[in-house]
């Protein structure tokens, strides 16, 4: 067993206030309420689409700023909307924060090393290091971002790194560092654990064979979805109380599969980019692109594939390659992608809000955007 490692720099980090910086906004289409939170000219994203950006309370949200030169964690108190930095690091691998539900921890990776930072007080404790000869892919996405999952317990924190030009997905123990790794492949990125059980872990493979789920203790590995040749399957996520993983099949809308029975059906048929599910199952949030027609609602059990408009981000949404067929077939290739220009929407705990990243005012801010009555779920 590996005891948890306080670090000795970390104690002297407290939260650091700023004052409000928010400004309300109505969108230009819908009218709907908007909130920028963040308003310093440097960059700001919440973590990747898939990863909580609040704790359950919803009373913080979490995000990145790189308003000290480097990145940093921080959160809005959604009660004053104050802003707080929590970390004072040189080296954090910022697409790899994970806030706990709970809202006490923010889990991370920072070079080598897997970390979490104490959210009232800023106290930085070692979880793990890796023998590893790399954290990330080189590039801007898939493995390149080096996103990380944490199970809705809290106890189970999942890591992928390189060794020996292998992906290795390593499960540590939050409670007492202890870690296992449950499997080593080509690649292997945008892990999730499946929001109904902490048992069941989805990843995305190599781009070309990307839908795959795997159990905690290593058991179980299966390709749930076969890609066929000239398919863009991405951006995966499950959908709650189904046993589905709805994806992306670009850009020709979304589609689940069942991880038992592998049955699939159509979602929706628009251009759904980076897609979410509601934590009730009951609406998806999806930003758009080539073209970008905005944020997009819908019901995931519409047959007639209704959906509405709940605001235009206006980001820049960088990323040519998106704008022809796929890409990768012959291998990985380089990309112009940064991440922070993508909105990556993703629902608040009441699924009555969801946030997003825009570029639109020249630097990356974090948003908030109020759902219409009509779409709330209990």
């Amino acid at each position: 067993m590996m005891p948890l490692t306080q670090n000795k720099l970390g104690d002297k980090m407290k939260p650091k206030k700023f004052p409000k910086e928010s400004i309300s906004l109505k969108d230009e289409k819908t009218g709907n309420e908007i909130t920028q939170l963040t308003s310093d000219k440097s960059i700001h994203h919440h973590p990747f689409f898939h990863v909580n950006s609040y704790n359950s309370d919803q009373d913080k949200l979490f995000f990145i700023s790189h308003r000290s030169n480097l990145p940093q964690i921080m959160f809005a108190d959604m009660d004053s909307l104050h802003l707080f930095q929590i970390s004072d690091l040189e080296n954090l691998n910022e697409w790899s924060i994970n806030p706990s539900l709970d809202g006490k921890y923010i889990y991370y990776t920072a070079a080598f090393s897997g970390w979490r930072v104490e959210v009232d007080t800023g106290r930085e404790e070692k979880i793990i290091d890796f023998q590893a000869d790399q954290m990330m892919e080189k590039g801007m996405v898939a493995a390149a971002m080096g996103t990380t999952c944490l199970s809705n317990s809290g106890k189970w924190w999942g890591v992928t790194c390189k060794v020996a030009e292998k992906s290795r997905f390593i499960i540590i123990n939050t409670e007492n560092g202890e870690s296992t790794t449950i499997l080593e492949g080509e690649s292997i990125s945008h892990m999730q654990f499946c929001p109904d059980d902490d048992e069941q872990i989805f990843y995305a493979g190599p781009l070309t064979d990307r839908v795959w789920t795997i159990r905690r203790d290593g058991s179980g590995n299966q390709r749930v979805y076969e890609k066929k040749p000239l398919e863009w399957i991405t951006h995966e996520s499950w959908l709650p109380k189904t046993k589905e993983i709805a994806f992306v099949d670009w850009p020709n809308g979304m589609r689940a599969v069942n991880i038992d029975t592998k049955k699939e059906r159509q979602l929706t048929n628009f251009n759904a980019w980076h897609a979410i599910s509601n934590h009730a199952g009951k609406r998806i949030i999806a930003d758009t692109n080539f073209p970008d027609i905005g944020l997009q609602i819908f019901d995931p059990f519409d047959e007639n594939f209704e959906h509405e408009t709940i605001c235009l981000p206006n980001s820049s949404s960088v990323g040519e390659h998106w704008n022809g067929p796929f890409p990768y077939g012959k291998g990985p290739i380089k990309v112009y992608a940064p991440q922070n220009t993508h909105p990556h929407p993703r629902f608040s705990p009441d699924d009555r809000k969801v946030v997003y990243t825009s570029d639109c005012s020249g630097f990356s801010q974090i948003y908030e955007v109020s759902i219409p009555n009509h779409h709330w779920s209990s």
